[in-house]
């Protein structure tokens, strides 16, 4: 049974920095491609950024480039999101997802596997 388990959210202020972990069992994902995906109310799910797990290779979305860093430790099955200089448009429920292939890794629609979400609060 696959599981994707985040954690780490929190009430921050602008300009300062969260870590969220998603931490992943139940299957291989060598092969496969992380993304983070975030969702505030009244609004579409929307593309954070992913990672393919073999290669590293890291995609962003325009809004977050240069604040937010992903990564992942294989040996813990963990991908990580560091988000810095955060700013109150960063607020929403912040998910983990998984896919097997990088292609269309902006679309929430193709992704196999997600976690519960986990609560981001920028506050000005």
């Amino acid at each position: 049974q696959v599981q994707l388990v985040e954690s780490g959210g929190g009430s921050v202020q602008a300009g300062g920095s969260l870590r969220l972990s998603c931490a992943a069992s139940g299957r291989t994902f060598s092969t496969y491609v992380m993304g983070w995906f975030r969702q505030a109310p009244r609004k579409e799910r929307e593309f954070v950024a992913a990672c393919s797990w073999s290669s590293g290779n890291a995609y962003y979305a325009d809004s977050v480039k240069g604040r937010f860093t992903i990564s992942r430790d294989n040996a813990s099955n963990t991908v990580y999101l560091q988000m810095n200089s955060l700013k109150p448009e960063d607020t929403a429920v912040y998910y983990c997802a998984a896919k097997p292939f990088v292609s269309n890794y902006r679309d929430y629609a193709q992704y196999d596997y997600w976690g519960q979400g986990t609560q981001v609060t920028v506050s000005s």
